[in-house]
């Protein structure tokens, strides 16, 4: 942050103009740093960098991966940066996560909608832009804080705090971070997915991920019916993308491949192929098929030519044709080693547990062909972390030989079980589950799709439950603000967190000893000065 050195240029400019009557250098200055990305692509561009920066990290030590959780809204992905600023003093490492789920269920103005692609594809790049206005706004109010200390410590003649405060304000790290944005299969055809990156990317975007589901057909990852594309429809998409990113000027952006092929048994189409064992070929050859031993019987019937063979596609009454049983981690596999060679640069395999052995089973068969490969994996709220944990502690004991007799497998849920040695084993794996699974299974980015969503429903739950019962007020004053005085959340001061002290500032700048401040001796605010 060149506080200190634009100073002086500034001072050079309104002496330039002198009819510019009232305009200090400072205030130009502290405005300019308050405002340091000045448009979507300043923030898509820097945070790119992060990005490359820290996937380098990683392939130099695996323990270097990265986190993000995801949000709906920009207040939510502010408060969780200034969360982390206040408890790890960084926000390095630590990324935003833009969930197409959350947008469909909380954004669109059809009201409450399933992960199927049904939403406004323009409210994607609106909220992007609201994650990073409010990412802003936390840089300008923070600063803003930083500069009256400063102001405080100059009145009272104390130059070493002066210059202290001075030197935080040139190592200032900004909240804004890369944010990973869903374009879910991308609304549509090649172009159409052209055009959303674009208005995205314009947004702030730095990442996208893309997945290989048909676009009009679209399910979430963790539900059932989901349709997969032939590779050479996927990778246009991906083109589409890495064209938008070279357009916009952000030739850092970063592509997430995603496959769905793992719990995808269904495809809308039959590959292209010009030969055998080219990628056409290839997709066709995991499609259930029977063999047409008198050729009279084909009625509109698609046949394919397999090993001198003709063959007929299994065709279901929708129309869609289907993969045969135990082809999914194959299918995933060819998916990622084709997105990567074809521009993608980070992968994204959807699984239907968090399971470490799992999942390292198809990146190491990835990396056998690429050796960089690195995922970014979704620790997923649609699994029952605590059952599939106590499930593969139990399946590992009884391997072992260990006795599980006190133990029932199928009921592992139960509260009953939280004080056990299995209960402890399991929580210790799904306490070190991001660690172990970046180091044995080529994670870089773990995320949470949709904790807010979660914890919103919770902590609603609880205030509900206290206030409208006998506790009254005291629901509220113990349950959350006592709460907030004491664990110091900046947004007690809900004024300031809404950009009164801000706006104060900027009064002050514009109207001198005139200015009509709102953080005067009756600000109610005062009291949670201590």
């Amino acid at each position: 942050m060149a506080y200190t050195t634009d100073l002086t240029k500034i001072d050079n400019l309104i002496a330039a103009n002198p009819n510019w009557s009232g305009i200090t250098s400072e205030a130009v200055a502290r405005m300019r740093l308050q405002n340091r990305f000045k448009t979507g692509l300043d923030i898509a561009r820097y945070t790119a960098d992060i990005m490359r920066r820290d996937m380098a990290a990683y392939d130099a030590d695996p323990s270097n991966y990265t986190q993000s959780l995801g949000c709906w809204h920009g207040f939510i992905g502010q408060q969780k940066m200034i969360s982390i600023k206040k408890h790890f003093g960084s926000t390095k490492g630590r990324y935003l996560y833009l969930s197409g789920w959350m947008v469909a269920a909380l954004r669109s103005e059809f009201g409450p909608l399933p992960d199927q692609s049904m939403h406004e594809k323009t409210s994607v790049p609106a909220l992007i832009e609201e994650l990073y206005t409010f990412l802003r706004q936390a840089d300008a109010r923070e600063l803003g804080m930083l500069f009256r200390d400063i102001d405080a410590a100059r009145a009272a003649g104390d130059i070493a705090r002066e210059k202290q405060l001075q030197q935080s304000v040139e190592n200032y790290q900004t909240h804004v971070v890369p944010i990973i944005a869903d374009i879910d299969a991308g609304f549509g055809n090649a172009e159409a997915t052209y055009l959303l990156a674009k208005k995205m990317i314009e947004a702030g975007a730095c990442a996208l991920q893309i997945e290989n589901q048909v676009s009009d057909e679209k399910q979430c990852g963790h539900q059932d019916g989901k349709v997969t594309v032939p590779h050479e429809d996927f990778i246009a998409k991906i083109r589409a993308c890495r064209y938008a990113f070279l357009e916009m000027g952000v030739d850092n952006g970063i592509i997430v491949a995603r496959t769905d092929s793992l719990g995808a048994g269904l495809t809308k189409q039959i590959a292209f192929s010009k030969e055998a064992g080219d990628i056409g070929d290839l997709y066709n050859s995991f499609l259930d098929c029977e063999e047409v031993a008198d050729a009279s019987s084909i009625n509109g019937d698609v046949i394919i030519n397999r090993g001198g063979k003709l063959m007929r596609p299994k065709r279901l009454p929708s129309n869609l044709y289907q993969f045969r049983e135990g082809t999914g981690a194959d299918r995933c596999v060819l998916d990622c080693i084709t997105s990567l060679n074809n521009g993608a640069d980070l992968l994204w395999i959807e699984t239907e547990k968090p399971h470490i052995e799992q999942i390292a089973g198809m990146v190491d068969r990835v990396r056998e062909v690429i050796p960089n490969a690195k995922l970014v994996y979704n620790n997923s709220p649609s699994f029952n972390w605590t059952l599939n944990f106590r499930q593969q502690v139990f399946d590992a004991w009884v391997k072992e030989g260990k006795d599980v007799s006190a133990y029932d497998r199928a009921k592992l849920m139960s509260v009953d079980y939280d004080a056990t040695e299995l209960g402890a084993e399991a929580d210790e794996r799904i306490r070190t589950f991001q660690r172990d699974a970046a180091k044995r299974a080529g994670i870089f980015h773990h995320l949470i799709t949709l904790p807010t969503y979660h914890t919103a429903a919770l902590s609603t739950d609880n205030l509900a439950k206290e206030y409208f019962g006998d506790a009254g007020m005291l629901g509220y004053v113990k349950g959350v603000q006592r709460k907030e005085i004491r664990e110091g959340i900046a947004c007690v001061k809900h004024q300031n967190m809404a950009g009164s002290d801000l706006g104060d500032d900027h009064k002050e700048y514009f109207a001198g000893e005139a200015a009509l401040k709102a953080g005067g001796t009756h600000n109610t605010m005062n009291q949670f000065a201590a």
